[in-house]
C-alpha cells in the first residue's frame, strides 16, 4: 500500500496526520503547539505514555529553536543529545509512532519530514519472582509486561556481542512489538530463519493475548491434540540458560512469558531448581519427577484393569481391592472424582487469596469425608485420585498437566470397553498423539531426544551433570 508523504507545509501535514489519527475523538491523544507561523512546531503524543522528565526539556529545547530565526528544529539533537530520536517521512509511519507511545514533532523547519522522540514511560510492576515457577535457591526476578525490560534482564545475564535481538512487529491492528533472541554461532541458522520468517509473515489482526496469540499464529493447532506446542517460562535465568544451549527465544510486548524454540515434551519436565542443587540431588529429583508424572497417566487405568482381574492377583497385591467399594460403580466414582478435583481448582482460582487455602483444604476434606459416608466414593478411589492430583504439580506446565489428564481418562475409558486390549490401545494412542504433535516452527520432533535418538541429549535430560568450562 502506497504511503502518504509529508509535503513540508505544516498546515497540510498536520491536517493529514490528525485525519489519520482521528484527532479529537480520543481524550488522551494530545497536541502541543509551540511558536507561530511556519516556524511553529506541533508535538503529537498520547498523554499516559510520556515521561515528564523527558518532555519538559524537549518542549523547552524546541521552543528555543522555533523562536530563533536562524535556528532549525534539527538543533534539538545538539541541545538534547541523550534523547532517542528518529526521522520519518510519511503520515502512516508518524501515526504508528504516536500510537506506539512516542512523541512526533512536525514543523515547517523540518521540511517534508517529522521527528520521532521516544519519551515513553510504561506503567510497570516489579520484576518479582513468578508465582507459578518458584525456586528454593537462585535468582528471584521474573519477566514483566514490558518488552525492553525483559530484553534487559537477559542482557544482564549474557554479556556477549554474539547475543542477537531481532525486532519484528505483529498484528495488523495491535502492531505488537516482538523480539527474537538467540546466540549467534550457537543457535541453528535454519531454525532462526524459519522463526523470523514466520514471525514477519503473521496473518493476524491481533496479538492482544501475547504469547498465546503468537503461539497460535506460528503453529497451527489441531484441536484433538492437547499437548502444548511451545514451552514458556517467566524466569530470566531459565530463558538465558536455554539461549546458551542453542535455543531461540520469542519475547512479546504485554506478555511476561518467553517462548522457547525448539521444544520437546521432555523439556516441560525440567525445573530450574535442578540446576541449583548438586548433580546427584538434581539427578534424583529429575528422575523422580519423570516417573511420578508418567504414573499420573497409567496408575488409575492400571488399577482398574487389575480390579477386573483380581482373581489372578497374588496375595501380597490383594490390598488394592477395595474393602468398601461404595454404592456406585468404580468407573463412575473415578470420573466423578476427576470432575470434582477440577471443580475445586476452579473454585480456588476464583476465591480471594486469603480464603483460597482454607477453601482447598476444608473443601477437599469435607467433600471426601461426606462422599465416603454416603457411599458415593470409596477410600481407595480418593487415595489414588489424590495421588494423581498432587503428582500433577511435580511439573509447572498447566497445559501439559491437562494433556496427561485427557490421556488418563481416554485410556481408562478404553480399558473399560476393551479390557487389556483397551489399555494397550490407550498407550498406543498416547504415543500417536506425541508423534503427531505439530511443532514445525521448532524444527525438531516432539519426542526428541528419544525420536530422533540423541544419546548426549538424552543423558543430559535424565541426569543432572556438572558443566565444565
Amino acid at each position: 500500500m502506497e504511503k502518504t508523504l509529508f509535503t513540508g507545509i505544516i498546515d497540510e501535514d498536520a491536517a493529514k496526520l490528525e485525519g489519520y489519527l482521528r484527532f479529537g475523538e480520543s481524550y488522551d491523544l494530545k497536541k502541543r503547539e509551540i511558536g507561530e507561523g511556519e516556524r511553529r512546531a506541533l508535538i503529537y503524543y498520547i498523554e499516559g505514555f510520556q515521561d515528564g522528565k523527558i518532555m519538559a526539556p524537549l518542549v523547552s529545547a524546541i521552543g528555543s529553536v522555533v523562536h530563533n530565526e536562524r535556528g532549525a528544529v534539527d538543533g534539538i539533537f545538539s541541545l538534547l543529545p541523550s534523547l532517542d530520536m528518529a526521522t520519518v517521512s510519511s503520515v502512516e509511519d508518524a501515526a504508528d509512532n504516536v500510537t506506539a507511545g512516542r512523541a512526533v514533532v512536525l514543523s515547517g523547519l523540518l521540511g517534508a519530514e517529522a521527528k520521532v522522540v521516544d519519551a515513553r514511560r510504561y506503567p510497570l510492576r516489579s520484576t518479582s519472582e513468578p508465582e507459578n515457577d518458584r525456586v528454593m535457591r537462585g535468582s528471584r526476578d521474573g519477566f514483566v509486561e514490558a518488552l525492553l525490560t525483559n530484553v534487559t534482564l537477559i542482557r544482564r545475564r549474557i554479556r556477549s556481542p554474539e547475543l542477537t535481538v531481532s525486532y519484528v512487529r505483529g498484528g495488523k491492528i495491535t502492531k505488537t512489538d516482538i523480539a527474537i533472541i538467540y546466540l549467534h554461532g550457537k543457535a541453528d541458522p535454519a531454525l532462526v530463519e524459519r522463526i523470523v520468517n514466520k514471525a514477519e509473515n503473521m496473518k493476524t489482526d491481533s496479538l492482544v493475548l501475547g504469547h498465546q496469540s503468537v503461539t497460535e499464529t506460528l503453529i497451527k493447532n489441531k484441536w484433538y491434540n492437547p499437548f502444548p506446542k511451545i514451552r514458556a517460562t517467566e524466569r530470566p535465568d531459565a530463558a538465558s540458560a536455554a539461549i546458551l544451549e542453542g535455543s531461540v527465544l520469542i519475547l512479546c510486548d504485554n506478555s511476561p512469558e518467553a517462548l522457547i524454540f525448539p521444544t520437546s515434551v521432555f523439556d516441560f519436565l525440567q525445573v530450574t531448581d535442578d540446576y541449583y542443587f548438586p548433580p546427584l540431588t538434581g539427578t534424583y529429583l529429575r528422575i523422580l519427577r519423570h516417573v511420578t508424572f508418567i504414573m499420573t497417566v497409567f496408575l488409575i487405568p492400571l488399577w482398574y484393569l487389575l480390579l477386573n482381574h483380581s482373581e489372578i492377583l497374588p496375595s501380597w497385591l490383594q490390598f488394592i481391592v477395595p474393602s468398601k467399594p461404595g454404592d456406585l460403580p468404580i468407573i463412575l466414582q473415578i470420573f466423578l472424582a476427576e470432575f470434582a478435583i477440577d471443580g475445586l481448582k476452579l473454585a480456588s482460582l476464583n476465591t480471594p487469596n486469603m480464603l483460597s487455602g482454607s477453601l482447598s483444604i476444608v473443601g477437599g476434606l469435607l467433600l471426601g469425608d461426606f462422599a465416603v459416608q454416603v457411599g458415593w466414593l470409596s477410600p481407595d478411589v480418593i487415595l489414588y485420585m489424590a495421588f494423581v492430583a498432587i503428582a500433577n504439580f511435580t511439573q509447572t506446565s498447566f497445559e501439559l498437566g491437562y494433556a496427561f489428564k485427557y490421556l488418563r481418562m481416554i485410556t481408562l475409558l478404553l480399558t473399560v470397553l476393551f479390557d487389556v486390549y483397551g489399555f494397550i490401545a490407550g498407550i498406543i494412542f498416547a504415543v500417536i498423539l506425541l508423534l503427531s504433535n505439530n511443532t514445525s516452527a521448532s524444527g525438531r520432533g516432539y519426542l526428541f531426544p528419544v525420536l530422533p535418538f540423541g544419546r548426549k541429549a538424552l543423558a543430559r535430560l535424565l541426569f543432572r551433570v556438572k558443566k565444565h568450562d
